[in-house]
């Protein structure tokens, strides 16, 4: 598989505060990457640093490229949604059409058309006239209609009603996404991207939790499920978290010998939310 991210030990400092902390990341062509962390654990800046969008120090290429030095031609090939606020609000949708044809020679119009014919935003209707919800089905059409072998995406579905968020993935996945394409999405809504990610990487603090495929998840962590003495006994067990259930308590432990845990109640993988929630928790009782 052809190598799309290669990074080792990105770093990004704002004054004394350290938003980018040492970060390695390779993905292959044909991944989804779900970026996982709390307010402020540097996702974004991460996400900037990998599109050139500001310096950073460390190793870093980009489809070949390092795109702190020629971040034109990366962009050629890379899309990102960050906001759909700067969308010109003034312009007409099929104006905003023909202007993306004319600067992006990768644009293809009638795809985006065609993106758009199954949504309710109207070609004559004016970006300001959109809901928010039409607003980001736009911005998903312009990136969609990009031939473009990278997409990153930072919290895109964020103040998105429910079915317009079950919309915007399908829609992504179904329009957009094959083997020779990457997807990057940053994301508070874990349940919502999980079954569809290829890969996960948690951050806290600037730092890297977990980066991982899940496969290798689904083999290194495991939740159990226990009640009664058998929760007790599981609880004496060193785990990474835990949380009451009726009658007992959900435990998720990493890298255990699961004969060891089976007689004690039931295994599944755990949620990335309840991993999530765990791992942060094991890093900050840390300092």
């Amino acid at each position: 598989m052809t190598s799309v991210v290669e990074a080792r030990g990105l770093q990004r400092r704002f004054g004394h505060q350290q938003a980018v902390a040492g970060v390695d990341l390779q993905l292959e062509a044909g991944s989804v990457l779900g970026l996982i962390g709390p307010n402020g654990a540097g996702k974004t800046t991460l996400l900037r640093s990998l599109l050139g969008l500001t310096h950073c120090k460390g190793e870093l290429t980009i489809l070949g490229v390092d795109p702190r030095r020629d971040h034109a031609r990366l962009m050629q090939e890379a899309c990102f949604i960050a906001d759909t606020a700067v969308l010109p609000r003034w312009m007409r949708v099929d104006e905003l059409l023909d202007y993306t044809a004319g600067v992006h020679p990768r644009f293809n119009r009638a795809h985006a058309v065609h993106l758009l014919a199954a949504t309710e935003v109207g070609l004559r209707r004016r970006i300001g006239e959109l809901s928010k919800g039409m607003t980001v089905q736009l911005h998903l059409a312009l990136v969609m209609a990009i031939d473009a072998r990278l997409l990153i995406l930072d919290e895109p579905t964020l103040g998105l009603d429910i079915l317009f968020r079950k919309q915007f993935f399908e829609q992504l996945l179904n329009d957009y996404f094959d083997e020779e394409r990457t997807i990057i999405i940053s994301t508070h809504q874990v349940e919502e991207v999980e079954n569809i990610l290829t890969h996960v990487m948690f951050m806290n603090r600037g730092r890297t939790l977990l980066c991982d495929s899940m496969l290798a998840v689904e083999e290194r962590y495991v939740e159990l499920r226990a009640v009664g003495e058998a929760a007790t006994r599981a609880a004496g067990i060193p785990h990474l978290g835990q949380r009451p259930l009726l009658g007992g308590k959900a435990l998720i432990y990493e890298d255990v010998n699961k004969e060891l845990l089976a007689p004690l109640g039931d295994l599944r993988t755990p949620a990335l939310a309840d991993l999530f929630v765990a791992k942060v928790a094991e890093d900050n009782a840390h300092d």
